[in-house]
């Protein structure tokens, strides 16, 4: 069974969201190959230089460039950011403070408030549970 784990493989593009990067600015050997869970696990655990780099400077993917400026992908298209940006750009848009990016993280914030809001309501027992009870 452990061999047969090990011999999976993915495509590129599925194996560049699990690290988290930008697929068109990983190499080209990485983009044309296949990667195995093996090699996945080996690039997660002991990331070579590229993977480094890609990850610290970018360009990012936009789901990271979301998580890194707290706001939706959507929020980000509305915003009208596209494109994988670098590290820099995201710093960048962090202290430009556009009232999009404003606008999107308070969008955000609700979100998460009412996301909390229903866990909390569905984990307090119904107050006709204890009548009944």
């Amino acid at each position: 069974m452990k061999s047969q784990q090990s011999t999976q493989t993915m495509k590129p593009a599925t194996a560049a969201k699990k690290l988290g990067v930008y697929l068109p600015a990983t190499p080209a050997s990485f983009q044309e190959g296949v990667v195995t869970r093996a090699e996945l696990n080996e690039l997660q655990a002991d990331p070579p230089q590229w993977l480094r780099e890609l990850r610290r400077d970018g360009p990012q993917p936009r789901p990271v460039v979301a998580a890194k400026l707290g706001v939706s992908i959507a929020g980000l298209a509305r915003g009208g950011v596209t494109e994988a940006l670098t590290t820099e750009q995201i710093e960048a848009l962090k202290q430009e403070r556009p009232e999009w990016l404003e606008k999107e993280r308070a969008t955000q914030a609700e979100v998460r408030k009412e996301a909390a809001r229903l866990k909390e309501l569905k984990q307090q027992p119904k107050a006709g549970d204890a009548e009944r009870g």
